[in-house]
This record gives structure tokens, sequence and C-alpha cells, in this order.
């Protein structure tokens, strides 16, 4: 007689850093508005921003902050953006989630392992997603963004859009009319478009939320002094 056993796998811990992104170069100026904060809030090198936190960039000022996993982002002069979630674990899987109202960002995103994860860079008519890549997003005032992808691939979405209550009215009643037939439901599309852009390409989101076709753009012509600065820390890091 064979006497089968069972053994019970120990189990795997996966420990997750929760909203961490370290201050690893600045020049200028950045403040950041983080729950629970009771400094004026200047950013120095090596402080550590968490989810929630509120971020701003002074007149001739770039930022850059660095994740567990080594990804870096970085932001230009006179931007302004929020670090939604930068959840990241042991296991190489990632959340990363980045609302941008206004200015300039580079993303240099590390491969996650195993594929897992994901990092996004939003502004209020797109979110442009990636999990290993490098682009930029640039968010302008009248809410219109170009998206520049320079390695790799990036998904880039319309954003769902919201549902509003309607308004509350108040003052004397007045009379209701009755009943009526009214059309039936109809699908709504929660996103208008999706497209990847591909290596050397752009794409441009109108400040009505619709997106162009994506076209390519060569290094020439998106040369200037952003772009250098990045590339440069790109080689150094």
């Amino acid at each position: 007689m064979f006497a089968v056993y069972s053994y019970a796998k120990p189990p795997v811990i996966v420990k997750m850093f929760k909203g961490e992104a370290k201050v690893t170069a600045l020049e200028g100026t950045a403040q950041a508005f983080c729950p629970g904060q009771k400094n004026d809030g200047y950013l120095k090198l090596e402080n550590v921003l968490k989810a929630g936190c509120e971020v701003s960039t002074g007149d001739k000022s770039r930022l850059e902050l660095t994740l567990p996993d080594k990804s870096l982002i970085r932001f230009a002069e006179n931007t302004k953006f929020r670090i939604v979630q930068a959840d990241i674990d042991t296991a190489g899987a990632r959340d990363v989630k980045i609302s941008v109202r206004l200015g300039k960002v580079w993303s240099n995103v590390r491969k996650a392992l195993g594929g897992k994860g994901g990092f996004e860079v939003s502004c209020e008519n797109a979110v442009a997603g990636s999990r290993g890549t490098i682009y930029g997003m640039d968010v302008e005032a009248d809410k219109s963004a170009l998206v520049k992808v320079y390695d790799g691939e990036v998904s880039v979405a319309g954003v769902k859009p919201v549902l509003q209550m309607a308004p509350t009215v108040t003052g004397a009643p007045k009379p209701v009319p009755g009943p009526k037939v009214i059309a039936g439901p109809k699908p709504v599309s929660m996103k208008e478009w999706v497209y990847i852009v591909k290596s050397m390409q752009q794409i441009q989101i109108r400040m009505d939320g619709k997106a162009e076709e994506p076209k390519d753009f060569t290094e020439a012509e998106d040369r200037d002094a952003w772009v250098d600065w990045n590339k440069a820390r790109d080689i150094n890091q």
C-alpha cells in the first residue's frame, strides 16, 4: 500500500508599497499639498510623495519622481498634477495613475515583471497607459493634449463620461405633465475612441475630447530644451 500525503504550500507574502514616489531631481521649485500635511509643502531632494498629493512646479522649474520599480516620471515648469495611485509590490506588479491638469510630463516606464500592472498618465480628456515605454504628454489650458511616444507602444483612450445628476428644483409647485411615450434604452459607448500609438508617433486630442489619427514625427522637429533634458537623464539612469 502506498500512502498519499498532501502538503500545504506556504503562503506567498507580497509586500505592497502604497503610493511612494521619491524626488530624485529638482531644478527651481515645486510645491506639494498632501493629506494631513502641516508644513509649507516646498519639495526637496529625497522627499517622498504619496497618493493624494497635489503638486505644482514653479517657473523655470523641473521635477523628477522615481517609483520603487525605478520607473521615472518628470514634470516641466508650471505643471499641475495629482498622484492618484502609485502602488507597486515586491512581485513586480504595479498600479500607477497620475492625473495632469496642466503642463508637460515625461514618463520612462520600466517593463513590469511578468507583464503585470499598468502605468497611466491622464488629463481631463484622455488616458495614456503603458507597461513599459517612454512617452510624454502635454496638456494645455484649453484641455487639449498631445501625446508623443518615443519608445514602445502606448494605448491612448478617451475618458469615460461622467454621469451628472439632474439639478434640484426649488420654488413653488408646478403642474406635472401627464404620461407620454419615450424612446427605449440605447447602448452607450463608455469610450469614444482608443488608439495604439507606436514609437515616434504622436496623437493630438482636441479641447472637445476628440482625437486625431496618430501620425509620425521626427527627432529633428521634436527637439527642444525639455526633450533634450529628458533624453540626457534617461541615458544616465
